[in-house]
């Protein structure tokens, strides 16, 4: 390439920049005119503020709840994958079986 070519092609990336970023600033105003323009906006409560039910002083209250938050132990835990011989009696595992582990030669010390 010529210098007068590099020059040339210097020039036109140096104009579509230039006018990349004059179109940027032109966008910026245009939306901050409108932003202006507009008027401002008001806010809305989305909910009422929590009121009484009528009537809740004559009606009696909830029962607490019983639940302890502890595992009930009336029911065993069971395996995932249960042994050999509950496997022929016909017992199913609850688990696919893991996929076989792809192996590759050693790492060669050097």
């Amino acid at each position: 390439m010529s210098a007068d070519q590099n020059k040339r092609s210097y020039r036109i990336d140096f104009l579509v920049a230039a006018a990349l970023v004059t179109t940027g600033l032109v966008m910026s105003g245009l939306s901050l005119a409108e932003l202006r323009a507009r008027p401002p906006q008001q806010m809305a409560q989305a909910t009422q503020p929590l009121q009484s039910t009528p009537g809740a002083e004559t009606r009696p209250s909830v029962p607490a709840e019983t639940t302890t938050g502890t595992r009930p132990s009336n029911v065993p835990p069971e395996p995932a994958r249960p042994d050999a011989d509950a496997q022929k009696a016909g017992a199913q595992p609850a688990l696919p079986p893991a996929p076989a582990e792809k192996t590759a030669e050693p790492i060669k010390q050097k």
